[in-house]
């Protein structure tokens, strides 16, 4: 098992970018691929084949060598994993007003990435429309949240849940006075299959 490699390399790519001054459109044009593919990996919302992270790694200019050399799986064999609320991290997705993403953990395990989240969304957050590369569970811990697909919005109170895949448009609306916070889990497949469009 890998903990957190996914993310660390996301979260690489995204630094290097910023540090170079670099917008995610021209990263896209030298590496190649879309802008939306671009964003989506900076945001977690999939996983690149190994030739994607080739053509970006070369396209920010930077040694392989150099690029992994922080990134590294867990050496600890324990079957049994903790993380106390105190050491959960806190990290932005795509541009979002009332978001507040914290990583609970995220594990590799043979051709899977489970990636585990909490979501504070304020009264009134928005964003736009988004899609994942992965299957999304939803459990609301409180509060109510409407979840808005393209022809369609289902209610969400305590204690309620949903499954669906992430490659549809979505984006949740708390339309309430008050903060909702929802449990989400991520199930990224990796096929290998490279989408550049």
């Amino acid at each position: 098992m890998e903990e957190n490699i996914i993310l660390k390399i996301s979260t690489r790519i995204k630094e290097i970018r910023r540090e170079r001054n670099t917008t995610v459109q021209e990263l896209a044009d030298r590496a190649s691929v879309s802008k939306g593919l671009i964003s989506q990996i900076e945001n977690n919302r999939t996983v690149p084949s190994l030739m994607v992270l080739i053509a970006i790694i070369s396209a920010l200019d930077v040694d392989l060598n150099q690029f992994f050399k922080d990134i590294s799986a867990s050496s600890q064999l324990s079957p049994v994993l903790i993380k106390r609320k105190n050491e959960y991290e806190s990290f932005e997705k795509e541009q979002a007003l009332g978001f507040l993403y914290q990583r609970i953990f995220t594990k590799t395990f043979k051709n899977s990435t489970v990636d585990i989240v909490l979501l504070e969304l304020e009264p009134n957050a928005s964003r736009p429309m988004v899609v994942t590369e992965a299957f999304e569970y939803k459990y609301i811990l409180s509060g109510k949240v409407d979840y808005i697909f393209e022809d369609q919005t289902y209610s969400l109170s305590d204690g309620d849940s949903m499954l669906f895949d992430g490659r549809l448009p979505h984006t949740p609306k708390n339309t309430t006075d008050q903060k909702a916070i929802m449990l989400i889990i991520y199930f990224f497949e990796q096929n290998g299959n490279s989408s550049t469009k």
